[in-house]
């Protein structure tokens, strides 16, 4: 099939459209295409796929890995950044004269400001890169991994955890934008599946690499650590990454740009004259004034439609800058959707359980069964090696399962198809995570633990990946800002569940904490199978919503 682009454009909106010399308009394989008319021969992009000079989609194999191992590089120094504190805390608690809640506050804030702070990111680098976040993001975690280092309070190595915290929450939400921005739906559970598993090690090797610098020089080594690595990762960012980021294909950019837009025209309309509107190059005259006015969509609408709505040579020669950034509209074009409220909610109690179990497992081994950092965190990697290992099945899965429904289903498929993958996994991980808390709860061999800590990982990572390539999928054109949302609720989950975790340990044990938790996970599995089954309908009711309102 050859195809030829061309643009049209309507008011206040601007499809783009490309022509398919061929006996039939029906589209095959895995060309992210929908027909539209079979009788014209013409098929809708999503935005997604508007043409785009230096198509990070048509890059080859190699910058596409480059990009991929170095975002994964980036991502797995955050994990790191989150746990490699831990086998230390007792010196930390005595060299800095610090309470045990004082302690507490360390990771509490870290864990709070690491969930949210990516919408943040998120929004920046829809209006400036991806680069420009990976860049200054970097810098931020090597200058507060430096202050914690070399603190003398327990105050400032809070505040500078808390800096620390903000550096590294940027690798997640917009390494899985980066992917998105690379990858086309048929390949993205894999390629997301390679790429979280690296954030995976850093809960699992953070204790082990924690308690080795801990017990070989001080605590102090632990950061400095993370500033040798952040220094790597920085430089690997301005040697080797080129940035993915194409605003025509940006919903938050062309809704930023829009609100930019109204704002110069009003400044216009009050001078009463002819004029080009700066930046944008539309010139409106007076007399049109009301009129040109009523053919602006409204700037939420653009943000909740996945069509472009400006003229894409417009959208390339427009430059907004940082006080054009606002996180809220797109996040709240996100939460409107019943679809992602249910899968996010789901992603929460995964992110959530991962973290208890971390957590307490510690404890346990601390307290239960004598073991000194370095065996913990041992036993800790086969948390990590599950976990591991479920994100690069799962995501191979997730794509397996979604090319064999796209087949059965004449090439046309949803993004709802990617979540059956999770269906096997569902049947093991609440019977894997009862094991595990008795075997806890009873003192059973320590096998037995790294058993059950392995499936426990797998089977709970394995429903994660599908679900975070799902969040991408269902969210055309502000992927950056669904996953940044996610890692909010998640983050959000994960400070709760760390606050109650000792506390519930300490007044119904192992056994009853995870016990609890497998009837939490339940739920989960639920609001998967929901928005399975419900999650076509509640997005199409909801595009349909949204382009009603921009009538």
């Amino acid at each position: 099939m050859v195809v030829s682009p061309r643009e049209s454009s309507t008011e206040g909106s601007a499809n783009t459209t490309i022509s398919c010399v061929s006996d039939s308009a029906k589209v095959t394989g895995d060309h992210p295409c929908q027909t539209v008319s079979p009788e014209k021969g013409e098929i809708t992009l999503d935005i997604e796929h508007v043409f785009v000079e230096d198509d990070p989609r048509k890059w080859g194999r190699i910058r596409k890995n480059t990009t991929l191992w170095l975002i994964s590089g980036a991502a797995m120094i955050s994990g790191l950044a989150a746990n490699i504190q831990n086998p230390a805390n007792a010196e930390i608690q005595r060299d800095l004269h610090a309470s045990s809640g004082q302690i507490s506050w360390t990771l509490a804030t870290f864990i709070i400001i690491q969930g949210n702070f990516p919408l943040i990111w998120s929004a920046v680098s829809e209006i400036q890169g991806r680069k420009p976040v990976y860049l200054v993001a970097t810098l931020l975690l090597i200058v507060g991994s430096a202050l914690v280092a070399t603190s003398r309070s327990i105050q400032l190595a809070i505040g500078m955890r808390a800096l620390q915290a903000a550096g590294s929450s940027a690798f997640m939400s917009i390494s899985a934008a980066t992917l998105a921005d690379m990858y086309d739906s048929h390949e993205r559970g894999s390629k997301m599946g390679i790429f979280y598993a690296a954030p995976l090690l850093g809960p699992a090797l953070g204790p082990l690499i924690g308690g080795v610098l801990a017990q070989s020089f001080n605590w102090r080594a632990n950061f400095y650590f993370l500033v040798i690595c952040g220094a790597v990762i920085l430089m690997a960012f301005l040697s080797l990454f080129k940035d993915t980021f194409r605003r025509e294909r940006s919903l938050t950019y062309q809704g930023a740009l829009m609100r930019r837009v109204k704002e110069l025209e009003l400044d216009r309309q009050k001078n009463g004259s002819d004029t080009t509107i700066a930046g944008v190059g539309i010139e409106v005259p007076a007399q049109k004034t009301e009129e040109s006015h009523a053919n602006l969509p409204d700037m939420t609408d653009i943000e909740a439609d996945e069509k472009p709505h400006l003229d894409i040579p417009a959208i390339a020669k427009t430059n907004l800058s940082f006080k054009d950034v606002n996180p809220f509209p797109p996040l709240y074009q996100i939460l409107r959707r019943k679809n992602n409220l249910a899968i996010l909610q789901s992603s929460a109690l995964i992110f959530g359980f991962s973290y208890s179990i971390s957590y307490t497992c510690a404890r346990t081994l601390t307290n239960s069964y004598n073991y000194d950092a370095l065996k913990t965190g041992l036993v800790l990697l086969s948390f990590g090696i599950g976990s591991m290992a479920g994100s690069i099945f799962g995501g191979r899965w997730s794509d397996r399962e979604l090319a064999r429904l796209k087949e059965a289903n004449n090439g046309i498929w949803i993004p709802e198809m990617r979540l059956s993958s999770t269906k096997m996994a569902m049947l093991w991980l609440p019977p894997s995570v009862i094991g595990y808390a008795w075997v806890c709860e009873k003192h059973v061999h320590v096998a037995a633990i790294c058993v059950m800590l392995f499936l426990s990982g797998f089977f709970s990572v394995w429903m994660y990946t599908s679900a975070l390539a799902y969040i991408v999928d269902a969210n055309t054109g502000r992927s950056c800002s669904a996953v940044a949302t996610n890692s909010s609720f998640r983050g959000t989950l994960a400070f709760v569940a760390a606050e109650v975790a000792i506390p519930l340990q300490n007044t119904i044990g192992d056994g009853g904490l995870y016990t609890l938790w497998a009837g939490l996970l339940v739920i989960m599995e639920l609001l998967i199978l929901l928005v399975l089954h419900k999650g076509e309908k509640w997005r199409r009711d909801s595009e349909e919503k949204e382009k009603q309102n921009n009538i």
